[in-house]
């Protein structure tokens, strides 16, 4: 029996203009989870896209009360998109991903064998895309993971990626801020949870076009590395050593 109210896994998925991709994407993952006799449910967040893909989700989320679909009322951003399905989910473990099947969900096994051992697990592209992506890409992914991981003192080797999963109460706590995304894991680390990488695929997009260039790798998250590496400095956790009445 499958508990809807409170599944295993919530896949928690942004989606800007993804019409193309939309039909595959819940393929692959009901293909990839269903297999592990695990209760899920797949929710995405519609940033106001320009195409039809809400009207997929509502057809969709229509046809199986395992897909929840949100709209936002106003364009912000896959980072706001990705917050909005990670609150509004209600499983033990959350799993993010993008809509454009880059992320495969075949690699789920891999993150559910590692939250054995640590709270949060997060994906690492390195070495297939140093295979297959762009001289360009590959230099300014691995220029913006540089600088990163030098100014907050992090060893994350692919902080872009998205493809994570981790325990539900790991949020709890988290505060939101445009760009966040790509400091889960130093953010979930600062509240005290482990985080760790391991290697996953990485497919060619399936379908449009992407929403990520140059800018996006290694300017538009400055000014949010600044505040993150402030906040690693200040932050400390206070525990309680005895209480009474």
């Amino acid at each position: 029996m499958v508990n809807e109210s409170c599944p295993e896994i919530s896949f928690a998925i942004p989606c800007y203009n993804e019409e193309g991709n939309l039909r595959e994407l819940f393929k692959a993952i009901r293909a990839a989870v269903e297999p592990l006799n695990l209760s899920y449910e797949i929710i995405v967040t519609d940033d106001c896209s320009a195409d039809k893909s809400w009207e997929i989700l509502k057809e969709y989320a229509a046809a199986d009360s395992r897909v929840r679909a949100i709209r936002l009322a106003i364009n912000r951003g896959g980072s706001a998109a990705q917050w909005i399905a990670m609150k509004a989910a209600r499983g033990k473990y959350i799993v993010t991903l993008d809509a454009d099947l880059q992320n495969d969900p075949k690699d789920l096994p891999k993150f559910l064998e590692a939250l054995k051992s640590f709270d949060c697990v997060c994906g690492s592209r390195v070495a297939v895309r140093a295979q297959s992506d762009t001289i360009m890409k590959v230099i300014s992914s691995r220029i913006a993971n540089a600088v990163r991981n030098k100014l907050s003192g992090e060893n994350i080797s692919d902080a872009g990626c998205c493809y994570r999963a981790f325990k539900r109460e790991c949020i709890d706590d988290l505060k939101f801020f445009k760009g966040m995304h790509r400091f889960i894991p130093t953010l979930l680390k600062m509240e005290g949870y482990s985080v760790t990488e391991i290697p996953i695929s990485s497919n060619p997009r399936f379908a449009g076009k992407s929403h990520y260039g140059v800018w996006n790798r290694l300017f538009a998250s400055f000014y949010d590395l600044l505040a993150v590496r402030w906040m690693k400095k200040r932050m400390f956790k206070i525990k309680v050593a005895e209480r009474i009445n």
